[in-house]
């Protein structure tokens, strides 16, 4: 994909945790307090739990989480791409296997939560969790555009596998260097370099 066909596209999907904030997250750190083996995929291992105890657990990260997000902070370039992209009319959307809620106060604490419909936040009790792509499906048969006018942007190989697994384009971000060619459209080191090399910064003709 090249970057003036990445200008052009109208409809940019957000990852949250590490590409919107800076990551924070101690996912070994979680996995040792919900009894997770390290190996396993912590949404994966509670979808297979029994009930009660899934629900347990569940409240224990909701909560862990709901700490993290009141804290968060934005990425470099987060807050000056999105503003950007909102003020050039484009439609855009979170997905995240974050809770909903919790998505939301994140993006307030980051000053964004102005710039999302709330109905475009997806998280992880709206559709199945990346790299999973029924999240992206469901946002561009909300906005009823092909899958192929979406972009996915994250800082992980679940949003690159997500992207490919709808068709959308994959842009991996706030990675030095990009451990997955094959799967990323085009590769940042932060978001602020992204609003660069799509030609938006300030200054920069469109």
């Amino acid at each position: 994909m090249t970057v003036a066909a990445l200008r052009a596209c109208r409809h940019w999907v957000f990852d949250m945790d590490g590409t919107l904030t800076v990551a924070v997250h101690d996912f070994p750190a979680i996995k040792r307090a919900l009894d997770i083996p390290q190996d396993s995929d912590i949404l994966h291992h509670l979808a297979a739990l029994p009930a009660a105890e899934a629900a347990a657990k569940h409240a224990w990260l909701l909560q862990h989480e709901r700490e993290l997000a009141l804290g968060s902070v934005a990425a470099p370039g987060a807050v000056e791409l999105v503003r950007h992209l909102h003020g050039r009319g484009c439609r855009l959307g979170i997905l995240t296997r974050n809770a909903h809620e919790l998505a939301l106060l994140t993006l307030a604490a980051i000053g964004l939560d102005d710039y999302f419909d709330s109905l475009d936040v997806v998280g992880r009790d709206e559709a199945p969790p990346k790299p999973h792509p029924g999240g992206l499906l469901h946002l561009a048969a909300r906005w009823q555009v092909a899958p192929q006018a979406l972009v996915m942007v994250g800082d992980y190989r679940f949003d690159l596998d997500c992207a490919r697994a709808a068709g959308a384009r994959g842009v991996l971000v706030n990675l030095a260097d990009n451990p997955w060619p094959e799967l990323a459209d085009l590769h940042a080191p932060d978001c602020a370099q992204l609003l660069a090399r799509i030609g938006c910064a300030e200054g920069l003709a469109l």
